[in-house]
């Protein structure tokens, strides 16, 4: 017997029974972003590695661990995107959507990095992301945080807490690279291996370690806020009003400084307690350097990323259960001579009820074999077809989790009933 071939580890299947509520976060969060008028873009899968070396930064762990990266026939380096913001600031550039112009823009797709799969981590998952470009201020960095505030409204997801920080300028985080490089020095000795490579590399993403036994060396070091001027405090000050106008909790995290290189001023996580140590569902910041650093114009741009895989774990956690994929209606076609007519009527009830989620008994059964079908499928109502009722040009209806009388109903009368009924 040959082998089974089972999905790559670290990718997984999404089945029939859990894709409601993975669609119930997708259309909330294009409604989301539709209401703040951003617009959808979609971008390939599998972009040029030197697209990701220069926006991500070439030492970072996503780009010397994690990438999954190959040769294609013609010998151009290929990599399948391990983030989006790349590839939509890479597609603005070369279809002109940056040149004095202002784009407010989602999209939402497979990511790839290869991670140790854990709850919450996985080698493929799905994010969903929003950017805007051409605006520099405060107010533009505030309404992108509170689009992702409206986001776990809408979704009714408690609890999550805001931690926002400032990176400052290139100019005050060079400032304050100094002064952390000499407390690090001076503390070298209780670094980890990763954040020895850091020091020399990039020492910011030091204060980003997740190892317990660097906590203590992390809260010691000194603060980017006190290197800051006046026009980056002022930036970040509009901002935490804003939010405390808006009614939007947050703290300060003085050590939050986000794993991509390309993040300059405003930065910030939500973070949850019930996955464990995968505790962020969405994250981002400003990043105005980054289209210069990718050969365009320079253009303040501002987004965020959500984990849609994380934000679905939430909704697990919390018990959320969405069943809109579940037919309404089940058809139940007793006898060989209603087949074709039912299939006939089951379109006829769908162009008059757009929306109606009608599904058809296929594949024959006996009368007693059918309904346990139309019980399991979770419908509400089942419809009996039988030649009897063809003859008759009727359709009883069968209530599947009340308590009501079966009645007999004409095929004309059905629309204007399941439409009351069900209020398609």
């Amino acid at each position: 017997m040959a082998k089974k071939i089972q999905a790559v580890r670290g990718m997984r299947d999404i089945l029939p029974e859990q894709t409601p509520l993975w669609q119930f976060v997708e259309k909330t969060a294009r409604q989301v972003f539709q209401s703040y008028a951003y617009r959808e873009i979609r971008t390939p899968v599998v972009e040029m590695t030197e697209l990701f070396k220069r926006s991500i930064g070439e030492v970072t762990d996503i780009v010397e661990k994690e990438m999954y990266t190959f040769e294609d026939r013609n010998g151009d380096s290929l990599t399948l995107r391990p983030e989006g913001t790349a590839g939509c600031v890479r597609a603005c550039m070369e279809h002109g959507l940056l040149h004095n112009q202002v784009q407010r823009l989602w999209y939402t797709g497979a990511m790839f990095r290869h991670e140790r799969p854990q709850k919450g981590r996985y080698r493929q998952f799905q994010q969903i992301g929003l950017e805007a470009y051409g605006m520099a201020g405060p107010d533009i960095d505030l309404e992108v945080i509170l689009v992702s505030a409206r986001l776990w409204k809408e979704l009714g997801i408690p609890g999550l807490e805001l931690q926002i920080n400032t990176l400052g300028t290139p100019g005050e985080r060079k400032a304050y690279r100094a002064r952390l490089v000499d407390y690090l020095q001076a503390h070298r000795e209780r670094l980890d291996e990763d954040s020895l490579r850091r020091l020399e590399s990039n020492p910011l993403r030091v204060l980003d370690s997740k190892n317990p036994d660097m906590a203590e060396v992390i809260a010691g070091a000194p603060a980017l806020m006190d290197d800051l001027g006046e026009e980056s405090r002022a930036h970040f000050q509009v901002i935490t009003a804003g939010l405390e106008a808006a009614g939007v909790d947050y703290v300060v995290n003085p050590r939050l400084v986000r794993g991509l290189d390309y993040y300059s001023r405003t930065v910030f996580e939500w973070v949850t307690d019930l996955l464990g140590a995968q505790g962020t569902v969405c994250a981002g910041g400003r990043y105005d350097g980054l289209v210069e650093q990718l050969g365009g114009r320079s253009t303040p741009a501002v987004g965020f990323g959500m984990g849609v895989d994380r934000v679905v774990a939430v909704l697990e956690e919390l018990g959320v259960n969405a069943t809109d994929g579940d037919p309404q209606v089940y058809l139940v076609l007793a006898g060989d001579r209603v087949q074709a007519p039912g299939l006939v009527l089951a379109e006829r009830l769908r162009n008059a009820l757009p929306g109606l989620r009608l599904q058809v008994n296929c594949g024959g059964g006996s009368f007693k074999s059918q309904f346990k079908k139309a019980d399991r499928s979770g419908a509400r109502m089942a419809l009996i077809l039988g030649e009897d009722e063809l003859q008759q040009q009727t359709v009883g209806v069968k209530w599947l989790r009340e308590q009501r009388d079966q009645v007999s109903l004409a095929h004309d009368q059905l629309a204007a009933f399941l439409k009351e009924e069900i209020g398609e």
